[in-house]
């Protein structure tokens, strides 16, 4: 019946940008169609992913032009998520995919939704002393990637802030490590290496800063994005921990862009997304839905002269030839 979208129901467009970004991963939906449906009718009401099975049955089969989110809103106000809330789009995410991990209860799809989206790294730290490392493997779900350099420098471009964000750091001065071999605070080495990428791949673009320690300002200036991403081109091999077979599995290519507008106290989301059938973009603006072409898409590049602009915030990348 073609793209279909979400009401309002106050304050809720983060929310709607996040579920059509879900909703519309035919991956994310695969495994979403396969949960354990709740016996008890109060069971049901307390559910994630069966309120947003709900809601996906309800957006396929109507005949509207958008549908309301209010039943998922409902049972996600039990957890905290309060409707006619401001926001932000990366800690809702995170919200979200935890709640719908820990209450689907088939270990296989806890599974195969952590290998959907979950990243794995490699922590890296070396004594420049006597050489001393350790290593420590961790997860995140979003590759957090800073807009500016440690100068307050504008990074450019997308690969930049990858770049930036893989390159060693120096531990100095009032920032040096105990060394367990020198028996004392020395200067060390951090970085960090990549181990896995998923499938589907979310990057938070952290223009949100803190400036003068309380007040939060939104860096709105021009950071290209592109279509087509591979790693192995922006990356170092001292950047990667990865075999060759899990390395030729990294060429992405753009899915949705999450787009904010705005203030940081007075905002509104919406979600650029290509159909996955139709290789078509569509832009969710909460009820309306319209077909958009790439140039309106790299609209959401920014502007550094507007503030209160559309520039993107999260940027979900799918693999090209997924293993």
């Amino acid at each position: 019946t073609g793209a279909i979208g979400l009401y309002n129901i106050g304050q809720s467009c983060c929310l709607n940008s996040l579920l059509q970004v879900f909703l519309m991963n035919i991956r994310f939906t695969g495994i979403l169609r396969r949960i354990t449906v709740p016996q008890h009718p109060m069971q049901k009401r307390r559910n994630v992913p069966y309120q947003m099975l709900l809601l996906l049955e309800e957006m396929q089969c109507g005949k509207q032009k958008a549908v309301s989110p209010i039943d998922l809103a409902s049972c996600l106000s039990i957890y905290r998520v309060k409707l006619f809330v401001q926001y932000d789009a990366a800690q809702l995410f995170l919200t979200l995919w935890n709640l719908i991990k820990r209450q689907m209860k088939n270990p296989e799809l806890v599974e195969e939704l952590s290998y959907l989206y979950t990243i794995c790294v490699q922590e890296h730290l070396a004594c420049q002393k006597c050489s001393f490392e350790t290593k420590k493997n961790s997860s995140m779900l979003t590759l957090p990637l800073p807009v500016l350099d440690s100068s307050s420098h504008v990074l450019k471009t997308l690969e930049d802030c990858l770049q930036y964000f893989f390159h060693p750091e120096e531990l100095t001065d009032h920032n040096m490590c105990f060394c367990e071999q020198c028996g004392r605070k020395t200067p060390f080495l951090q970085s960090m290496k990549l181990v896995h990428l998923p499938q589907t791949l979310t990057i938070h673009l952290k223009r949100f800063c803190f400036e003068k320690s309380t007040y939060i300002h939104k860096l709105s200036h021009y950071l290209p994005f592109p279509q087509d991403l591979d790693f192995n081109a922006v990356l170092t091999e001292n950047q990667c921990q990865a075999d060759d077979n899990e390395k030729a599995a990294w060429q992405y290519e753009l899915f949705a862009v999450v787009a904010h507008s705005g203030s940081t106290s007075c905002g509104h989301y919406c979600a650029y997304i290509r159909s996955l059938t139709e290789c078509k973009w569509y832009c969710f603006n909460d009820s309306e839905v319209c077909q958009v072409s790439w140039d309106d898409v790299k609209c959401t590049y920014g502007h550094s002269n507007l503030h209160w602009g559309e520039t993107a915030y999260l940027l979900i990348y799918m693999k090209k030839h997924p293993q």
